[in-house]
């Protein structure tokens, strides 16, 4: 997705079209219950992430509104991480 995102923001920038794709690391959603409802895992999981805990969907939304906004306009061909550093401490990203 991050060289989707790359190769279509240079390719369409020539017609003011920008393309930002959004990497959410964990989210505290119902899709991670399994993970939220074992404290075991949970630790491990916030050990992992430098910020030590999950993302609150609304701290996602806030950026994709504002990625979505004209605030952002002169970003493309990029991918925003919001994952609380995680991807900071994967080997090869």
């Amino acid at each position: 997705m991050r060289m989707l995102a790359r190769t279509a923001g240079v390719e369409l920038g020539e017609h003011d079209i920008r393309v930002v794709n959004v990497g959410p690391g964990a989210v505290s959603t119902p899709i991670n219950t399994s993970t939220t409802n074992d404290p075991a895992k949970l630790k491990a999981l916030n050990a992992a992430i430098p910020l030590g805990r999950m993302a609150r969907p609304e701290e996602i939304a806030d950026v994709v509104v504002f990625l979505a906004s004209g605030k952002a306009g002169y970003l493309t061909a990029s991918t925003v991480h919001i994952d609380g550093g995680i991807m900071q401490g994967s080997v090869g990203q």
